[in-house]
């Protein structure tokens, strides 16, 4: 099940993150870091149902390589890890998520796969923007790995959900995260 984002991140972003990339760089490997811990939480929460506990585990070794490649990156360039941040448009997400068993876990798989979507548009957009070279590629297989992480958490709510159910609050969520993306401060930032 494809989907699409309805808000297109601004030319104005890119310009923000390609002019700091170095706090660019600090902020992405937090957002790695947070990732893991997401796809932790996300198994521990759920630790009668295998396959998303698979799944999670694959995810979270994944944005662990990707949270050391990043950190590697920030090394080189004499940098390091900044102290953790709330990161608004994910918590501004989450209160989106109904409350109740079945609709939470719903929320939650879909938000995943959104914010797997908005992290694959972002990374595309910074490997395109980015010279030829290591760092250039190193961007390109990251949005290759977030375009996967957004069909697989698509995929998990599908062994749950009929696919009506999922296309309609599907379509709720995707309207909301764009207002939200909207009117987040344009920072060089991943969110």
């Amino acid at each position: 099940m494809k989907f699409s984002l309805g808000f297109d991140s601004p030319q104005a972003w890119l310009d923000a993150v390609m002019e700091d990339f170095d706090a660019f760089l600090i902020d992405h490997a937090a957002a790695e870091k947070k990732a893991s811990g997401m796809a932790i939480s996300m198994l521990s929460h759920y630790p009668d149902k295998p396959d998303i506990v698979q799944a999670m585990i694959d995810l979270s070794i994944e944005e662990m390589v990707h949270f050391r490649d990043v950190i590697k990156i920030l090394t080189e360039r004499g940098l390091q890890l900044g102290a953790d941040s709330k990161d608004t448009y994910v918590n501004e997400l989450r209160k989106l998520m109904r409350r109740g068993t079945d609709v939470y876990m719903m929320d939650r798989l879909l938000i995943g796969g959104i914010i797997e979507a908005r992290g694959c548009e972002r990374f595309g957009l910074i490997a395109n923007a980015l010279p030829e070279g290591s760092l250039k590629k190193f961007y390109r297989a990251i949005t290759e790995s977030e375009a996967r992480h957004e069909n697989l958490f698509i995929n998990l709510a599908k062994n749950y959900f009929a696919e009506a159910d999922i296309l309609e609050r599907l379509n709720q969520l995707l309207d909301s995260e764009a207002k939200i993306v909207a009117s987040l401060p344009i920072t060089a930032a991943l969110h």
